[in-house]
């Protein structure tokens, strides 16, 4: 009669065991599924720029077009005197922007005027 009791526990607690992983996944996707939605409908996800489906803000695209573009090198082809020299004007540029820091290592560079990031519901 025993054997029979410990063979029923044994059994229960296999069914047992089995209910908590599937209710532990069940919850599982449902705080992701709620996670997400949060992330979606707060913006948040228009920030990320890893993603491939980027899609920035009109403002954004104006100022990318006024921008000059980053300066590279062909990939291939010779390093002649007047690509170096090219190279050296736009290294000038940056070294320029750099320099134009007072203090280039204090905690304010970091900050949210310098770094182009506006509060939301604030204007320059």
């Amino acid at each position: 009669m025993d054997e029979e009791v410990n063979k029923s526990k044994v059994s229960h607690g296999g069914r047992n065991l089995v209910v908590l992983g599937v209710v532990s996944i069940l919850i599982a996707l449902a705080t992701t599924a709620v996670s997400l939605t949060i992330y979606h409908n707060s913006g948040d996800i228009y920030l990320d720029r890893s993603r491939p489906g980027f899609l920035p803000d009109e403002a954004e695209i104006e100022e990318e077009g006024e921008k000059e573009e980053d300066y590279t090198f062909e990939k291939s082809g010779k390093i002649t005197i007047k690509v170096i020299e090219e190279y050296l004007e736009k290294l000038q540029i940056e070294i320029k922007a750099v320099d134009s820091y007072e203090n280039p290592f204090d905690v304010d560079v970091l900050s949210d005027k310098d770094l182009g990031i506006m509060a939301s519901g604030t204007e320059e």
